[in-house]
């Protein structure tokens, strides 16, 4: 087989082709729609639940609710971790509502039942007064699917849904190199956002909105998309890689350093003048003097990183509601999670996580300077704080969306090749919820 013809079958799998289904407008605020995607979809897939960093000790627990639903994840003595429906096995009553914290037993707050780490019932009061005799030992809490990859715990409703790693494929193998399980969450923002939780996805699934909405990453990241990397895999995830550290070629002056790169180049001792009408060759540069600099300077990731995610941005969208984008010393994780009862708001959650560094006391985030150290939830109405200067402005247009997907004048979505993923993720919608191909 020829280079080119592996090339091209290459190219071939991670471009699939669509079938064209009309992106219908009910499918941002019909309540039809919201129950088909409870049933259909969302609980049949995996959920991040929290971080590993807070399941320190046997009995530590994250708590995750979504939508009408809860699931408590807890350390177990071997290490490992366990996850149980957040519902009192009695009478229906929600045992835990601290999203964080340890005990060796669950108390229900209404008869005192208490049940162990493993979700096994060990103690209530009047054992003798049950027809069958006394359940503890008997009966247990309701299992979940749990596992954990990248430093999260991940929870599924499904008890037999395909195993995490299998169904991450092929992220694990891909991201392995920047030791996400190290990093620490400097930032943990969340908001409700008027808006269906699909906008926020749709916003993600492409890069055609960024010389409009974010005109100023173009002085340092390439988003010319003839120069980017898109890839969907079978799974339904799709990444997208764009060079850093490198002007975009819709500029009329590509080859100029700009202040942002100018930055970055003083931060790793290059000069900037040195690159002045040759800007796009500062970002191999960089990428050496990361080598020679980045182990002295306490960036042992860099070690295990191709010499690309040094430099450029690798950015990722699961399916169905999770976005992780890798920067050359951190990532963000981007979350929409549908409303518990309004199918036109959305949960939004803003994670940045970033590596350890010898001497680091504070750290720049997408909200600012912040010291380096576990951040707590910091949750808000949309409009009362920044969620991210970037995140920002893509929330000023989906909230717009809400609006104007009501009109008569929407009628399904006019899209170009850029935006495929955006059409994939919604005949993949389509199947999960049994809709079909809409026309």
């Amino acid at each position: 087989m020829s280079v080119e013809t592996f090339l091209g079958k290459r190219l071939a799998e991670f471009d699939p082709p669509v079938r064209g289904d009309r992106i219908t407008p009910e499918r941002y605020y019909s309540r039809e729609w919201m129950e088909k995607e409870w049933k259909g979809l969302w609980t049949k897939v995996w959920h991040i639940g929290g971080l590993m960093s807070e399941l320190r000790q046997p009995g530590d627990y994250v708590v995750h609710n979504f939508m009408r639903e809860s699931v408590i994840m807890i350390r177990q003595d071997d290490g490992s971790v366990r996850a149980f429906f957040n519902s009192c096995r009695h009478r229906g009553n929600r045992l835990v509502f601290s999203e964080i914290g340890g005990s060796d037993m669950i108390t229900c707050s209404y008869h005192g039942w208490q049940w162990g780490k493993d979700g096994v019932l060990r103690h209530l009061q009047d054992p003798e007064d049950f027809p069958g005799g006394n359940p503890c030992g008997r009966i247990k809490l309701v299992e979940v699917a749990c596992d954990n990859w990248g430093g999260f715990v991940w929870f599924n409703m499904d008890r037999k849904a395909q195993p995490l790693r299998e169904w991450l494929a092929p992220l694990p193998e891909q991201l392995a190199g920047y030791q996400m399980e190290t990093m620490k969450r400097v930032l943990y923002v969340t908001a409700e956002i008027p808006c269906n939780w699909k906008f926020i996805r749709d916003n993600f699934n492409e890069s055609y909105h960024l010389p409009t909405l974010h005109p100023e990453l173009a002085t340092f990241i390439d988003d010319d998309y003839t120069d980017t990397s898109f890839e969907m895999y079978p799974s339904g995830h799709n990444r997208m890689v764009q060079k850093g550290c490198s002007p975009s070629g819709r500029l009329d002056l590509p080859e100029a350093v700009e202040p942002d790169l100018a930055a970055i180049l003083r931060q790793w001792e290059l000069d900037p003048e040195e690159f002045q009408n040759r800007a796009k060759d500062a970002r191999i540069a960089l990428q050496k003097q990361k080598r020679t600099l980045g182990k002295e300077r306490g960036f042992k990731h860099h070690d295990t990183m191709t010499d690309s995610q040094l430099t450029d941005y690798y950015h990722y969208t699961l399916w169905p509601n999770l976005t992780i984008t890798m920067s050359p010393d951190g990532f963000q994780i981007l979350r929409s999670e549908p409303h518990p009862t309004d199918p036109e708001k959305c949960i939004f959650d803003h994670w940045y996580l970033m590596p350890p560094v010898e001497g680091r006391t504070e750290v720049v985030t997408p909200i600012g300077i912040v010291p380096y150290k576990d951040a707590e939830r910091d949750r808000f109405a949309y409009g009362e704080k920044s969620l991210g200067f970037v995140a920002d402005q893509d929330m000023s247009i989906v909230v717009g969306q809400q609006e104007g997907v009501h009109s008569r004048g929407y009628t399904g979505g006019i899209l170009c090749g850029q935006e495929k993923r955006i059409q994939r993720f919604h005949e993949l919608l389509n199947d999960a919820v049994g809709e079909g191909p809409a026309k």
